[in-house]
Parts: C-alpha cells; structure tokens; sequence
C-alpha cells in the first residue's frame, strides 16, 4: 500500500533556505547598523591585534595565510566562475550558466555598493600583514567566495544521490569559504565583523539564487 503523499514535503525545504536567508540579511543589517555606530570597534580591535601577535609569534601563519586568502582572490574566483559557466553551458543547462554568472557578477556590484554605503576604513597598515587598498564592510574576499563556492558546491552536490557525498561537498564548500574569511582576518587586513558581515551576506546571495534556479527548474 502506497504512503499517502504528503502535501508539505515539497515546501519545507524551500521554507528553511528561505527563513536562513532572512536569518543572514538580518545579521548583516545589524553589523552594519552597529558598524557605522562603532559599536564593534573594541571587539574587532581586540581580534587584530590578537591576530598581528599570534603572526609575530609564529611567522609561518602568514605565509599560509597568504595562500588561503588567493582562493577568495578575484582572479581565482573569476577561473572558477568561467569553468563553471563553461561547463553548464556545455553539459548542463544554458538558463543555470546564466543564473550562475549573473549571481557572480550581480554579488560582485552589490558588494562595491555596500562598501561606499558604509564607507568603512580598513585596518591601520601597522596591524596589516598586507598593504590592500579599498574600503572595508562587508569583505569582498569573505563575500565573494561565500557565493562562489557555496553556489557551486550545491550544483556538484545536486548531482549525487547520496546524502553523505552530498554532505561531504556542501561541508568542503563551507570549509573553503570559511578559511577565506579567516585568512583575513590573520592578515590583518579586515576587521572581523568585515568578515562575518560578508559571510552573512554572501551565504545569503548564494541560497537565493540557488531558490531561484529552483524555482526555474519546476517551470
């Protein structure tokens, strides 16, 4: 005897990505807000130099820090995104190479938009690993790789049927994006609520874009 069907199974799904989407923006909105008014500033202080001490004590953290922080490089993540787009456009379907470029590129604007909104300095250079120009909120870095590997990782994952290879590539993706974000922070080169603003952000874009090509695929 077949079960009966159940009418909410195909909605809790897309319910949860949509409420851990709100959860994100909400986060964002309020680092910014607390970000402007400065009320991070002691924290993050504390976190920069904690992290320009723990670099003088062990120089070889920032060497690897500094191979890290090229995976959320806008060239590496640019290769990415084309070998990705390539390849849908290829063997998968044109409509989600276009939703995976225009998601890049889109991320990419609002990013800019965001950093002039709040119009945060970096750093002083004397806590800085690295000289990087630009403003601070969110980080791109930590922005940018959120969306690039968290929205490949899901399309790799799609491919597999089971949960623990599934599993295993959304956890790799999360674990890329985090030592992105991370290596930043170690460099000095952002303050840390740069890096969970973009974070928040990021994994935002990324699982909205992921309902929208979704929501296409039904059609």
């Amino acid at each position: 005897m077949n079960a009966t069907p159940d009418p909410f199974r195909s909605l809790w799904r897309p319910l949860l990505l949509a409420a851990f989407i709100a959860a994100m923006v909400f986060l964002f909105l309020k680092l910014g807000s607390e970000v402007v008014e400065g009320e991070t500033q002691s924290f993050d202080q504390r976190i920069l130099q904690f992290a320009q001490a723990m670099r003088v004590r062990y120089p070889v953290l920032a060497d690897i820090m500094r191979d890290l922080t090229a995976l959320g490089s806008t060239a590496v993540l640019t290769l990415f995104t084309l070998v990705t787009v390539i390849y849908l456009a290829l063997f998968g379907t044109k409509r989600m190479a276009a939703l995976v470029a225009v998601s890049m590129v889109s991320g990419v604007t609002l990013v800019s938009v965001f950093k002039s909104l709040f119009g945060r300095a970096r750093p002083d250079l004397a806590f800085a690993e690295l000289s990087v120009s630009g403003l601070s909120f969110p980080s791109g870095h930590a922005s940018m790789s959120a969306i690039a590997f968290l929205t490949m990782g899901a399309l790799i994952a799609a491919t597999h049927r089971r949960a623990g290879e599934r599993i295993y590539i959304l956890l790799v993706a999360g674990l890329l994006t985090l030592l992105v974000g991370l290596s930043r922070i170690a460099l000095g080169v952002h303050w840390t609520t740069d890096v969970i603003g973009g974070w928040a952000f990021g994994s935002a874009w990324a699982v909205l874009w992921l309902l929208v090509a979704r929501a296409l695929a039904k059609r």
